[in-house]
């Protein structure tokens, strides 16, 4: 799309221009949790590269594509907004300022490919190629600036596909390669004509059928059999306006008793008890007996996630009950910016101004990073407390690797329609990656038993008080991606990036 002329045509069409593209933007957001209709971000994606491939100034290329940018992640991740109606007297105000902030935020992360697309490969369609190589590179940072937000990346789109098993050799940024990759085809591909792009959407149907082929070849190769463990996750169903209510915390702690120390006739105990992030209302070392005699009770030893202090700092944590008492405690480390822990907590305490989730103090302090643990009579396990298992560059390889992952975590901050199913996505996306199952115990859900492929094999859906009781699934041999990362995706986009920046280049000396 050309840029309006703002001497010559009416105000309304500048604005009338960015509105399309935030609607395009919004259209890709429909590849993503719960909905999954892929084909939309693909063919939005290509508009939006179109776009920036037609557009005369670096300026209006950006202008077009923040537009977008603010509709994908506004509808993307509008469940920014729940936490703050947790408690609306109190922080209701603050809900449609978050979300413009987040989406105006994460919608710099495609603005700024656009801008530099047009000044390093100016000329159609080298701009509109270089802006979808930019975007890969975009989508990797992400996992690492401010902390990282690797959260509806293009390359989500995949995950309840076939083509989602290419994330065991190219991970998460592979298949942001993808998506983008078929987005940019019919520009590379364009020729005069009433169909000019059309040769490249074939080529580009041909590329999706080509991962998901690859996708289905793997998913067609046996899984390794079963471990011996028996697990159950319990899941309370403790809605978080009520969590830590002192009547209701109680009513809570009974149903995590009971579920758990419910039997089956016909069924094999399990071995473990798996809670779900923060699970009881008091701290780890205000515990007294409670590790014995709540695995006396229920008949087995509860892996929990719980809070605990050390002097005036809090830690999100994650142990092991037993009739030996406390086990080994893993202390989260990737905190969620204002939601566990303030930027400048000191400075913003004096104000009043604390993390939502931190039912303690100010805010958590960060544990010393991931780590695997091993309690008695289970494989090597490797925990992630909830957001953690967003990043896959907290995964475990090499001669550390565990034999599981588990995720613990509380999505009744993020309310029922998109952010407790994006969540449960990316921990598919995990197994994917790693090769390694997980088993996931949710607060309110989604609580899941996931295989080493992303299956689910058992799930128990949101807003369900209820168990799941389930073998642990075996485990893969470590996965290309485990031992290369994302490094081959990058540099494959990085070599596409500089065919167009070289390319560019020569167009300027002509």
């Amino acid at each position: 799309m050309a840029r309006p002329a703002l001497m010559s045509s009416p105000r309304r069409a500048f604005w009338a221009a960015l509105a399309a593209n935030a609607g395009l933007g919004a259209l890709a957001a429909l590849g993503q949790a719960p909905w999954e209709l892929w084909p939309l971000t693909v063919i939005a994606l290509a508009l939006v590269c179109r776009q920036v491939a037609t557009a005369d100034t670096a300026r209006w290329a950006a202008l077009q594509v923040f537009a977008a940018g603010l509709g994908h992640f506004a509808l993307a991740m509008f469940w920014i907004i729940e936490p703050f109606l947790v408690e609306p007297e109190v922080y209701g105000w603050m809900a449609p300022f978050a979300l413009l902030f987040m989406a105006a935020g994460a919608a710099l992360f495609w603005t700024i490919p656009a801008w530099l697309a047009v000044r390093i490969a100016p000329g159609f369609p080298r701009q509109g190629v270089a802006f979808a190589a930019l975007m890969v590179l975009s989508d990797w940072l992400r996992g690492w600036i401010f902390t990282g937000l690797p959260w509806a990346l293009t390359g989500h789109i995949w995950i309840n596909t076939p083509a989602a098993q290419i994330a065991a050799t190219f991970g998460s940024i592979g298949l942001s390669a993808l998506t983008m990759l078929a987005a940019a085809l019919p520009l590379i591909f364009h020729r005069p004509g009433r169909f000019a792009a059309l040769p490249g959407w074939v080529l580009s149907i041909l590329v999706i059928a080509t991962a998901w082929s690859a996708g289905l070849a793997r998913l067609a190769q046996p899984l390794p059999p079963d471990t011996g463990l028996h697990l159950r996750l319990v899941q309370p169903n403790a809605t978080q306006a009520l969590k830590w209510d002192p009547v209701w915390s109680e009513v809570f702690f009974g149903r995590l008793l009971e579920l758990s120390a419910a039997r089956d006739p016909g069924k094999p105990a399990p071995d473990v008890m798996i809670w779900p992030e923060t699970a009881v209302n008091f701290l780890l070392n205000q515990s007294g007996t409670a590790a014995q005699d709540i695995s006396a009770y229920v008949g087995a030893p509860v892996i929990l996630g719980i809070q605990r202090s050390e002097g005036s700092r809090y830690f999100n944590s994650l142990t092991q009950f037993s009739d030996a008492g406390i086990g080994p405690v893993y202390d989260k480390f990737h905190l969620v910016p204002f939601g566990e822990y303030t930027p400048w907590g000191d400075v913003m305490a004096r104000f009043g101004i604390r993390a939502f989730a931190a039912q303690h103090g100010f805010g958590y302090s960060a544990g010393p990073g991931p780590q695997v643990m091993r309690l008695p009579g289970l494989p090597a396990m490797q925990p992630l407390i909830c957001y953690e298992a967003v990043f896959s560059r907290h995964l475990i390889s090499g001669e550390d690797r565990p034999d599981w992952l588990l995720q613990v975590t509380n999505d009744g901050w993020f309310g029922q329609i998109s952010g407790p199913w994006q969540h449960l996505a990316q921990a598919r996306l995990r197994t994917i990656e790693s090769g390694l199952p997980l088993m996931r115990a949710a607060n309110t859900g989604v609580s899941a038993v996931i295989d080493a492929r992303g299956g689910i094999r058992a799930s128990l859906g949101l807003n369900l008080t209820g168990r799941i009781d389930a073998p642990l699934p075996g485990a893969l041999p470590p996965t290309p991606w485990s031992r290369w990362g994302d490094w081959p995706a990058v540099a494959v986009t990085l070599a596409v990036l500089l065919f167009c920046l070289r390319r560019g280049r020569a167009s300027l000396r002509c």
